[in-house]
């Protein structure tokens, strides 16, 4: 047996989506607090037209993080409960159908200048340094920077809470005015072009089932602390 895949699989069927397994390390790319990096965008192996892969998550509902059904246009019952809420027209229940709706993440492929020994990996961020990028994509003077012959770097600057006054960090980005190439070696490139991470399958999808009752015990926790009855025969 290769036991070098052994552990990858392990790895793979162990990874809750953020968690510190080396799955997780090796795929996605953090810029760091007080830094500037610079990175290039490379065209996406997955959908040759479209570098960047939005997808939905639920953030703290039974767990750290759930990948949405929706994304994969499957029922997902946290969804469907908010939008019951909101249908409904009650405040309380709009504020609470606020609170269930899943967040919109964006991932892009990205190799990082100074660290291309470790292959492409995933940036993942928010709305607003995503439109930020696609606002850039379509200026006519700077056009398609993931353009393997006359492309563009990026600077990212993340800052720390300290700086944005939230509990949060925030990222900005400045393409490089200079084009260049991808690499100078070929035999890099369409290794680059090949080998990349599918965000999509880097994330336990939870079943119905799980997520409905995560979705329960989120919604009545005193439930399950005071030893009450969670679950009623059918």
């Amino acid at each position: 047996m290769n036991l070098d895949e052994i552990k990858k699989r392990l790895d793979k069927l162990n990874n809750k989506g953020g968690g510190g397994s080396s799955d997780f390390k090796n795929n996605f790319w953090r810029p760091p607090v007080g830094e500037k990096s610079v990175v290039r965008i490379v065209p996406y192996a997955h959908n040759k037209d479209f570098p960047f892969s939005e997808l939905y998550f639920y953030f703290g509902i039974g767990k750290p993080r759930m990948i949405a059904l929706s994304n994969f246009s499957e029922s997902d019952p946290i969804l469907e409960f908010a939008t019951t809420l909101k249908k409904s027209g009650d405040k309380e229940n709009m504020e609470l159908a606020k609170k269930l709706y899943p967040k919109l993440r964006i991932f892009a492929p990205v190799v990082v200048r100074g660290e291309e020994d470790k292959g492409v990996r995933l940036w993942q961020f928010g709305k607003i340094v995503y439109e930020e990028l696609l606002s850039l994509a379509v200026d006519e003077e700077i056009g398609d920077y993931t353009d393997i012959s006359g492309g563009r770097d990026i600077t990212v600057e993340t800052v720390g809470p300290e700086s944005t006054g939230t509990p949060y960090n925030k990222s900005s980005v400045r393409v490089r005015l200079k084009t260049s190439p991808l690499s100078s070696d070929s035999a890099t490139v369409e290794k680059w072009l090949n080998e990349q991470p599918n965000p999509e399958e880097l994330f336990k999808r939870y079943t119905w089932d799980e997520m409905k009752s995560a979705l329960e015990k989120w919604l009545s926790p005193e439930a399950e602390e005071e030893g009450d009855i969670t679950s009623e025969p059918a």
